[in-house]
C-alpha cells in the first residue's frame, strides 16, 4: 500500500490561545512543529463564530507554513469569499451548527446537492481541491462524485465511538460494523475516481483499522493529538501517530 498522508488539525491550539485572548500558544508555530514531526498537511476549520481559528490564522498558515492547507468551512457566501481570496490548497465542506462542541456528523450531500454544485464548481475553477466531509454512506459518496468533488473525507466518529480504545485494543484486522461501512464507502469512492480521506475521533488505539483500508490516502487528526501534546509535546505526539500509520501501511 502507498504511504498514508497525515493532516494535523490545529484548531484547538487556537482554542487554548483564545481562552486568554492573547497570542499564545500560536497555531502557526504548532503547524510548523507538526511539519517537522512528519505531518503532510495542516487542517484548520474557520467557523462562522471564530471560536478558535481566526481569519488572520488562515492568512498566516497560507503564507508561512510550507505544507498544503486544508481549509474546513461551512457552505456559506462569507466562507466562499474567504476561500477564493486566500486560495488554500484544499477546502473541505463540512456541516456546522453554532451550538455544537465539534462537528457532529457528515454533510448531507444528498439533501444539499443543488446548493453544493455551484460552490464546488467555483472553488475548483479557482484551483482549489474540494472534498466533502460525509458519513460513510453509498448515497452520499455518489452525490460527491456527481457534483464534481475531487475527494471525500469519511466521518469516522461512529467508528471511534463503537470501538473506543478505552474499552478494547484493536488490530488493523478488527472488523466492527462501522469499520465495514467505512471500508465499503472507501471502495466505492475510489471506484468513482474520488480521493478518499478519513477523520474524527481517531486515536493511537483505534487508528490501525482505518489506516489499513487501502483506498484511504489521508487521515486528518486534531483534538486527540493536541490533547496528547499537553503531556508529551506536539512533536512526540505527531511522531507516534505517524509511526503507527506507517507500521500498518508497511
Amino acid at each position: 500500500m502507498s504511504k498514508l498522508r497525515l493532516g494535523i488539525n490545529i484548531d484547538h491550539v487556537a482554542t487554548l490561545r483564545n481562552a486568554r485572548g492573547g497570542a499564545h500558544p500560536c497555531p502557526v508555530r504548532a503547524a510548523l512543529l507538526a511539519m517537522e514531526a512528519g505531518a503532510d498537511g495542516i487542517t484548520a476549520h474557520l467557523r462562522e463564530d471564530r471560536r478558535h481559528i481566526r481569519d488572520s490564522d488562515i492568512a498566516r498558515l497560507r503564507t508561512e507554513v510550507p505544507l498544503p492547507l486544508n481549509l474546513e468551512m461551512a457552505m456559506t457566501e462569507e466562507m466562499l469569499r474567504i476561500a477564493l481570496k486566500t486560495k488554500p490548497h484544499a477546502v473541505c465542506l463540512v456541516p456546522e451548527k453554532r451550538q455544537e462542541l465539534t462537528t457532529e456528523g457528515g454533510l448531507d450531500a444528498v439533501r444539499l446537492e443543488k446548493e453544493l454544485r455551484p460552490v464546488v464548481a467555483k472553488l475548483q475553477d479557482a484551483g482549489i481541491r474540494v472534498s466533502l466531509f460525509i458519513d460513510p454512506d453509498t448515497a452520499q459518496v455518489e452525490v460527491a462524485s456527481r457534483i464534481g468533488a475531487r475527494a471525500v473525507e469519511l466521518h469516522t466518529g461512529a467508528y471511534a465511538e463503537q470501538v473506543s480504545g478505552d474499552r478494547c485494543r484493536l488490530s488493523e484486522h478488527h472488523l466492527s460494523p462501522a469499520t465495514c461501512h467505512l471500508t465499503s464507502a472507501a471502495k466505492l469512492a475510489s471506484q468513482l475516481g474520488l480521493e478518499v480521506h478519513a477523520g474524527h475521533g481517531l486515536t493511537y488505539d483505534n487508528v490501525g483499522p482505518i489506516a489499513a483500508i487501502p483506498e484511504i490516502v489521508e487521515l486528518n487528526i486534531g483534538h486527540f493529538l493536541i490533547g496528547e501534546a499537553v503531556f508529551t509535546g506536539l512533536r512526540e505526539a505527531v511522531q507516534r501517530m505517524r509511526a503507527l500509520m506507517d507500521k500498518v501501511r508497511a
